[in-house]
Order: C-alpha cells, then structure tokens, then sequence
C-alpha cells in the first residue's frame, strides 16, 4: 500500500531543522520521534543554514504584505462606500427604497 504524500508547515520544518542544529539528538532520533526521514531532516537543516541570513535581510516581509494589504482592502471599503452612497442617492431621487438602512 502507497503512502499518500505530507506536506509540513514551515513552522513544522523550522522546528525541526533547529533541534537538528542544537545535537542534542541525532537525525535517526529525530526522525523516529517526528516520523521523517532522516535525510529530509538533514536538507531542511541544510536549507536553514543556507537562508538564515535572509530572515536578517528582508526585515519582516509578512509584515509588510499584511500592510500593504489591509491598506489595499481599506480602499477597496472607502470606494464601496462612495458607491453605495452615490446609488442610495440615486434611488432615493426615483421615487425607490433606499439602499440604506
């Protein structure tokens, strides 16, 4: 029987990688506590020494995007706001219910 394919989290891989670094356990340790092969283990240890210098780099870029999208959808709010408005005053001048309420 195949085993179907996992996906870890980031935050998964990144605990790993890190008890990895610390060598308070070997690989084949980790990998029967965590249920990972060890040579995963070893390349996800081996990718967070090679970009760890990046997370220095790019200052905190989900910040950044999680401004810049709140930023985004609190124009979107402020032109369906005029809109909404605009056409509630447009119905209100035919005689029709108000979109207000």
């Amino acid at each position: 029987m195949k085993r179907s394919r996992r996906n870890h989290s980031s935050k998964f891989k990144a605990k790993i990688a890190l008890e990895a670094l610390r060598t308070d356990s070997t690989l084949s340790e980790l990998g029967s506590r965590h249920g990972v092969h060890t040579t995963q283990i070893a390349t996800w240890r081996k990718q967070l020494l090679e970009h760890a210098g990046e997370v220095f780099e790019n200052g905190t870029p989900g910040l950044e995007d999680a401004e810049r999208q709140i930023r985004d959808l609190r124009a979107k709010v402020g032109e369906l706001t005029m809109e909404r408005d605009f056409l509630s005053g447009a119905l209100g001048r035919f005689g029709l219910p108000s979109a207000k309420r």
